[in-house]
């Protein structure tokens, strides 16, 4: 009886022991990002509870991205998939199709107040909308939830992230206002490889002029070059950057005939490698901010 008595106790303790133990951690959700910029704050937001791959590399250019067998299999794998939108990601559908992926990617810049221009007698949108990191604060709240949606039970954690790294943004938008409030207006000229920078540009009253639109696979006439060496003369451009992610070449050749001086680097549409000055979205928007006005105090 002893011995019975002392197995219902023992046994007892177990149940009650195994009752107060956590719940076992959900697997962490797959994760497919378009480009590296998005795919760092998505990271950001999902912690430890997400495994995030980027389609497109670091240094790599979301327009002209031709996507492997891999990237199909890893689409096909992927619990949430992550686009910016606003025509970035042209070869998105045809990868969704050839994957076999049954869901729906979740559109980072739902919401964002995007630009329209008009490129060759047609209206378009500005998809660069990472620029500025008012619109990321969009980009974060989105991001919260589709990946709460796909795990409820991790939603608490996703919500603090996001908080978190709110309060970044908010300190890098101020940060570059900081820096760029200060420098006079007519000061706040640069020329680009392409239109990437129209939202850095409304936010901070900075004018960029480049050769190319807002896609690197279109090409500039020989006639718009012209106008644009006219123009970059007219309104005394001092400055010229080259992009981390595509071809110099021709902004070299503007700069040459206009006299403008090179200012450096940017990182536009992607992030620099690990052991790089841009290696995350934060760093990334930092660097360029602190290169564009130092090129205006030179």
């Amino acid at each position: 009886m002893a011995q019975l008595r002392k197995l219902i106790l023992v046994g007892t303790a177990m149940i009650s022991l195994l009752a107060s133990a956590p719940l076992a951690a959900a697997k962490p959700l797959e994760v497919v990002a378009s480009f590296t910029v998005l795919a760092d704050v998505v990271h950001e937001i999902g912690g430890t509870h997400v495994n995030v791959r980027s389609l497109v590399g670091p240094n790599g250019d979301p327009h002209e991205f031709e996507p492997s067998p891999d990237d199909a299999k890893a689409l096909k794998e992927a619990d949430v998939v992550f686009v910016s939108g606003e025509g970035l990601e042209g070869w998105m559908d045809r990868l969704i199709t050839a994957s076999g992926y049954t869901g729906k990617p979740a559109v980072a810049s739902e919401g964002i107040k995007t630009r329209e221009m008009e490129e060759d007698g047609k209206t378009v949108t500005d998809p660069h909308v990472w620029n500025s990191p008012v619109n990321v604060m969009l980009w974060v709240k989105n991001i919260e939830k589709a990946l709460s949606a796909a795990d409820p039970q991790d939603a608490p954690h996703f919500h603090a992230n996001a908080e978190k790294y709110i309060a970044e943004l908010k300190k890098l938008d101020a940060y570059a206002h900081a820096k760029l409030d200060a420098v006079p207006d007519d000061k706040r000229k640069v020329l680009t490889s392409h239109d990437a920078f129209g939202y850095f540009g409304r936010e901070y009253k900075v004018k960029f002029l480049s050769p190319v639109g807002l896609s690197t696979e279109t090409e500039a006439s020989a006639a718009d070059v012209a106008k644009l060496i006219d123009q970059i003369k007219a309104e005394g451009v001092k400055v010229y950057f080259i992009e981390n992610s595509n071809d110099p070449k021709l902004v070299n050749q503007i700069a040459t005939a206009t006299g403008a001086k090179p200012g450096g680097e940017l990182y536009v549409e992607s992030l620099s490698t690990k052991d790089g000055p841009a290696s995350s979205y934060l760093k990334m928007f930092r660097y360029n901010v602190d290169r564009v006005v130092t090129a205006f105090g030179k």
